[in-house]
């Protein structure tokens, strides 16, 4: 390595100073690799944290939220927190994903079963709902922590009700047997289903459970109306690991129990045990109801804290330029005038950038100002990959070069231009501060364009890559099949001949599956999706096939056009504008597409469904909060609805992203079919969080409660809005501390 960096440069250069500065090109260039705490400050590696630095997180009830059983706490999860419950006892399961998507606000999605369901005509009866929990107080040494819920309040309300629970805990006196742990005590009123055993008064009349509703609507008349009821109970904790729960329960069970005799419920006492098995898994064995035994698995993650430690080679340190006075030499800019220099010195970057996942695109460099044009393969928070390349640049460029302009690349359009002073640069390496000074010191602009005068990687292009995979495809909340999954494996491809060109496409063949058993469509709209079990019934697929260019119209403009095969039921054409300045949460987009639709083989015909629809959406984009990014798009949906859709995503800087969305458009609820209307969560996790390699790749889904026609939007490849918003300033402000790893 060394050599090389020296040999290519010293040819080039001319003048006294030649030596000197390869001599110094040379220095300082031995890679250190260990591991290293994502978020540790500079200078402080440590062991990577466990989801356990969290002891006195809360457990979870039955409907997956802080709680007793079947009664809620006023306890909230840590920021973060992604919980996954199954609970069951006599009859009745609850399968439930719950996000603390803010120190103050959680949410739950859960798909209830309950077995001899007779009052609605199943065997089992299949049930979605969502749930909100308010923080109202942060538990003190004098005050308890305090929650307001709306538990099933989107759904068809088999389960609705609603809370405010407080719970309280005390540190117990050790005894003669040493430590003798916690006590967690916990009171509330419930209303709805929590309200329907043991009430003690009434805030009005409640509309009554209707069984043929098609759900997914927010019954607002219902909130806090009806009976309501006390419930409450404590959790002793005398190790870190064992919990011992009782509580009280306030929830009668009507439809369990005297609709259809699934249990009997005999006590409103119910009786736990729950143990910390890892950091992860917590199991729980019950007695419920004085009449069933019941167990619950609760599985805990969290966003901030990787499952595998993040093992990231140490970046090159900062080379420090000596002092002018004791070497001139070294500093002399007579290279400058060369035509040879800025080749080579792109060569030296691209040595030292591209085993570290960076991809040197091109280097515009003079007497005293120096511009890197990249592309970051490797890693998720761009901060970490513009903190490499400015080392590099702080090891490979003559002393004289003072001004550093770092510019991220996506698909061949420049996003932003980073501008930092190398003598800050090598000032604040080792500074205990360095993170806070880092922030005060970066600059932020839009990029120029390229220099004519440019040293252009000139390896780059034209060329193909391609990756041969698995991929599983799943379908939820079907009532004959609650999951159905397809594996297979999928081909894809890719042909770049120039910056911002693009050819792509992905070949599927289905190995084995299910997706094809789901139920036919009864929607009385175009089917723009809710055939998707006809599709499903062909092994081999072409999911997409399709040319596209991006580019920059405009010092705030980016622009895509996209023709082909597009997705796996449409084909056509795609176009879009997006505004979005460097410094500014703000983003306005606006697409139009025309497309029709794709025959149910997924080959090359379009005839089957003689379908074709101009749709479009004009979108504002907001970043605000810690990493909370809010979407409005309104326009024209696939079945030739005009409405709007509403999205809020909390992201992380290690690449996870978890959010929700719904969708209203002019098809009235009974028109849509069940549901009433679009909605749904979907998440994205980085692989490295998992396999503890620095990988920009992710795994992630959508989940619907149920997939109909009104409110879908087409599925684009390479959409504008975050392959740029990862590099503005708002996301590399969230990822600060990542300069310095």
């Amino acid at each position: 390595m060394t050599a090389f960096l020296i040999l290519p440069v010293a040819g080039a250069l001319s003048g006294p100073g030649a030596m000197a500065q390869a001599r110094w090109l040379g220095e300082g260039l031995n890679t250190v690799t260990g591991p290293v705490d994502p978020m540790a400050a500079p200078g402080t590696p440590e062991a990577a944290p466990t989801i356990f630095r969290y002891p006195g997180r809360p457990s979870l009830n039955f409907y997956g939220a802080p709680g007793l059983m079947d009664m809620p706490s006023g306890e909230a999860q840590p920021d973060g927190q992604i919980d996954v419950g199954v609970s069951w006892f006599g009859g009745v399961g609850r399968y439930t994903l719950s996000f603390q998507a803010l120190p103050w606000i959680a949410a739950s999605f859960r798909y209830n079963s309950l077995a001899n369901a007779n009052f609605a005509g199943f065997e089992t009866y299949y049930d979605r709902g969502f749930d909100l929990r308010f923080r109202l107080l942060k538990e003190t040494d004098r005050l308890p922590a305090v929650t307001l819920g709306l538990q099933d309040f989107i759904g068809t309300g088999i389960s609705s009700g609603e809370y405010i629970a407080a719970t309280k805990t005390f540190a117990l006196p050790p005894s003669r047997f040493g430590n003798t742990g916690s006590l967690k005590v916990t009171g509330g009123l419930g209303w709805g289903v929590l309200g329907s055993f043991g009430s003690i008064a009434s805030t009005g009349t409640r509309p009554a459970y209707n069984p043929n509703s098609t759900g997914g609507q927010a019954d607002y008349d219902s909130w806090f109306r009806g009976p309501f009821a006390p419930f409450g109970g404590i959790e002793w904790r005398p190790t870190e690991k064992l919990g011992i729960k009782v509580e009280y329960s306030s929830d009668d069970y009507v439809l369990a129990t005297q609709d259809t005799n699934v249990f009997e419920r005999k006590s409103p006492i119910n009786f736990g045990v729950e143990y910390q098995i890892n950091d992860a898994i917590r199991l729980g064995g019950y007695y419920m109801y004085g009449s069933e035994f019941g167990f619950n698995i609760q599985i805990q993650a969290n966003p901030r804290v990787p499952a595998t430690p993040l093992a990231i080679p140490a970046p090159q340190p900062v080379l420090v330029r000596q002092d002018p006075r004791t070497d001139p030499e070294a500093w002399s800019t007579a290279w400058a005038g060369s035509r040879e220099v800025p080749p080579a010195l792109r060569d030296n970057l691209i040595e030292v950038l591209d085993p570290q996942g960076i991809t040197v695109e091109a280097l515009t460099i003079s007497a005293h100002v120096a511009e890197v044009r990249y592309s970051n393969r490797r890693y998720w928070p761009q901060m970490g990959a513009v903190g490499r390349v400015a080392r590099a640049m702080a090891q490979v460029l003559p002393p004289s070069v003072e001004t550093f302009h770092i510019v991220p690349q996506s698909g061949g359009m420049a996003l932003n231009r980073i501008t930092i002073r190398r003598s800050d640069l090598e000032v604040l390496e080792y500074e205990p501060d360095a993170t806070a000074a880092t922030d005060a010191l970066l600059g932020y602009s839009a990029p120029p364009q390229l220099s004519p005068d440019a040293a252009l990687n000139t390896g780059l292009y034209p060329r193909f890559t391609y990756a041969l995979q698995p991929y599983f495809e799943p379908s939820y909340f079907d009532p004959d099949k609650p999951i159905r999954l397809d594996v297979g494996i999928e081909l894809n491809g890719a042909y770049r001949p120039a910056p911002g060109w693009i050819v792509g496409g992905a070949l599927r063949y289905k190995l084995f599956g299910d997706l094809d058993g789901g139920r036919p469509s009864n929607s009385v709209l175009p089917h723009v999706r809710s055939d998707w079990a006809e599709y499903a019934k062909y092994d081999f697929t072409m999911r997409n096939l399709y040319a596209a260019r991006q580019w920059r119209p405009g010092r705030d403009l980016y622009a895509r056009a996209t023709v082909g095969y597009l997705e796996q039921m449409f084909g056509g054409v795609s176009t879009e504008l997006l505004w979005k300045p460097v410094n500014s949460p703000l983003g306005l987009g606006i697409e139009a597409n025309y497309v029709a639709q794709r025959d149910q083989d997924q080959l090359f015909g379009f005839g089957q469904y003689d379908y074709e629809v101009a749709t479009g959406h004009a979108t504002a984009y907001y970043e605000f909060g810690p990493g909370l990014l809010a979407q409005f798009s309104a326009g024209r949906y696939l079945a030739g609805d005009w409405g709007g859709t509403f999205s809020l995503d909390r992201t992380f800087d290690n690449g996870w992203s978890i959010g929700a969305f719904f969708t209203i458009t002019n098809v009235s609820a009974e028109e849509f079919g069940e549901g009433s209307f679009d909605k749904g969560i979907r998440f994205s996790m980085p692989v490295n969080w998992i396999l503890g390699q620095p990988s920009r790749q992710t795994v992630g889904t959508t989940i619907t409660p149920i997939t109909r026609d009104g409110g879908q939007r087409l599925n684009v490849p390479g959409r504008l809005y975050p392959q740029v918003r990862a590099a503005h300033r708002k996301a590399l402000d969230d990822q600060s501390v990542r300069f310095w790893q």
